[in-house]
């Protein structure tokens, strides 16, 4: 999965070369750092960096036979580093590598998810500003409700992809932590100081307490984040596939030329790219939920969590990145149908607006259970076909009582219930990205 749907940039995170030059650069730190502490001589120094090398073939040559990922790894790198390699890994445990390594790895990956995400968040408020004046019909109940802005649809994305921004800056934040604490995080083998030399040099944040491993809620919190982030690609991509059905088809996605959509119906145009961000975003939220699983470990370290983040965390940030960039292509190449959105509006003859009806028999001095019942029962024999809302007030003897014919034909303008929406588009204009 990784391989199919990750870009370039976001695979090689993730790919074993870049895991292994994490570790080696930790273990490298961590000697500068027994050095300056005058626990390593500085000539052990110099020829591990002169000569620290290895190769992913050979550590999995070694793993096949040690059962070790770390213990491969660090078997290779002292055998090109030579005797100087006894101080490779001095005082440390496993996991202080792995832990690290990883953090700077999530930390790379995110941001690469947060400029997605910026990429977004600016396209959708184009769009929303692009369509601000467009009016569609508002469906709650998926039933026809009032009309609205087509426009509000893309700032409503805007502004809860930019609460994804927020949140995986702040899981970015949850993870650039490190530990190189030893095996059950009490330091007993090595000073306090050459954690946080090696993580101020990583760009972490020395954690303030860790067991064996860093406590993995950092973990849950930054897959929740995903998952979030996942599931708002899945509300618009479901709300695209909504307005795209035949009945409506407000909306469609892109169809390129030459792309067929069914082996037995030529004629298919089917929302194929939305149904699929559908279906990835189920993936997300479920290692989410694997990541809060993985929290609880027994005592001070199991590794009940390490196989599973080992697929998780890279297929979710791979996912997300290619959600990402599938929803900038459905976006902004969206099929939009203006005239479609006016025959949907007139499809219920007028029962969307009933409510400005309403408050309008209510300010001629009804009672608002008066009121309603008015409105209702004309409504409801609108709903029979025996005309439309409009005609039926201006025949109804207690309607017409208290509104004209001018009044009612005011009252079933559209425009006016968009009358207030620059509010929210003046919002709009101040998010930040």
């Amino acid at each position: 999965m990784i391989e199919r749907y990750s870009f370039p940039r976001m695979r090689s995170i993730w790919e074993l070369e870049n895991k292994f030059e994490k570790w080696l650069e930790i273990e490298i730190l961590a000697t500068e750092a027994h050095v300056k502490l005058g626990v390593v001589p500085e000539e052990a120094l110099k020829e591990i960096k002169a000569k620290a090398a290895f190769s992913v073939d050979r550590i999995e040559a070694i793993e096949a036979e040690v059962h070790h990922d770390v213990i491969a790894f660090l078997t290779n790198v002292a055998e090109n580093v030579g005797p100087a390699s006894r101080y490779v890994h001095y005082g440390l445990t496993s996991s202080d590598v792995v832990d690290t390594g990883l953090s700077v790895q999530m930390k790379e990956a995110v941001d690469i998810l947060i400029e997605d995400v910026r990429d977004i968040v600016n396209l959708l408020k184009s769009k929303a500003f692009e369509y601000r004046d467009i009016v569609c019909v508002g469906r709650t109940h998926g039933i026809h409700a009032e009309p609205m802005s087509f426009g509000l649809k893309f700032a409503n994305w805007a502004f809860e992809m930019h609460r994804n921004l927020n949140r995986l800056e702040r899981a970015k934040a949850a993870v650039s932590v490190g530990k190189l604490s030893g095996a059950v995080g009490t330091y007993s083998n090595i000073d306090p100081w050459v954690e946080e030399y090696v993580c101020e040099r990583l760009g972490l944040t020395p954690a303030p307490v860790s067991t064996q491993v860093l406590q993995r809620d950092r973990h849950a919190e930054y897959m929740s984040a995903l998952a979030l982030c996942a599931a708002t690609i899945e509300k618009i991509a479901v709300e695209i596939r909504g307005l795209q059905k035949t009945e409506t088809r407000e909306v469609e996605e892109p169809f390129a030329k030459g792309q067929k959509g069914s082996s037995a119906m030529p004629h298919k145009r089917n929302p194929i790219i939305a149904e699929r961000l559908t279906g990835l975003a189920r993936v997300i939220r479920s290692n989410a939920m694997t990541a809060i699983e993985n929290i609880a470990l027994w005592h001070e370290r199991d590794i009940s969590h390490s196989s599973v983040e080992r697929v998780i965390i890279p297929d979710s940030t791979t996912l997300l990145d290619y959600m990402l960039n599938k929803l900038k292509w459905l976006i902004e190449g969206l099929l939009v149908y203006p005239e479609n959105m006016r025959r949907n509006l007139e499809k219920t003859g007028g029962l969307i607006f009933s409510s400005r009806v309403l408050l309008a028999l209510v300010d001629k001095g009804l009672t608002r259970e008066k009121a309603y019942e008015i409105v209702q029962r004309n409504a409801m024999a609108t709903w029979r076909g025996e005309g439309d809302l409009k005609s039926l007030l201006k025949v109804d003897d207690e309607a017409s009582k208290y509104l004209s014919d001018q009044e009612l034909d005011e009252l079933f303008d559209a425009r006016y219930f968009l009358r207030n929406t620059r509010v929210i588009f003046e919002r709009l204009e101040k998010l930040e990205d």
